[in-house]
């Protein structure tokens, strides 16, 4: 399997993540619009607003992830996926195979 068809999949697990959450953010704010009001406590103990927090947080995690395979897609598409953004060197494989969308080598990445 290529590097491409490795980040296609991550993208599409990744969507597929992302229109759950979407979903679920939905369903909490509809709840929260029909409740009376009373943001304090839910029957199962929590708030509104945390889940509303949560489910956000979930979601703007997972767009990110989205921006970083869309990124890595991109450099693969440009020639340069698997060169260090910072250095231009080659990113290791091991790195590569633990997170395909490092965008650095070990060496700049713990720089930063």
């Amino acid at each position: 399997m290529t590097s491409r068809d490795r980040l296609l999949d991550a993208r599409r697990s990744a969507s597929a993540r992302a229109a759950a959450l979407r979903a679920e953010l939905r369903d909490v704010l509809d709840s929260a619009s029909s409740t009376t009001g009373d943001d304090e406590h839910d029957p199962e103990g929590a708030t509104i607003g945390f889940e509303r927090a949560q489910a956000a947080a979930l979601l703007a995690a997972a767009e990110a992830r989205l921006d970083e395979i869309d990124a890595a897609l991109a450099r693969v598409s440009g020639g340069a996926y698997g060169r260090c953004v910072e250095c231009g060197q080659p990113i290791g494989a091991e790195r590569l195979g633990a997170r395909p969308t490092a965008e650095r080598c070990m060496s700049c990445a713990t720089r930063r």
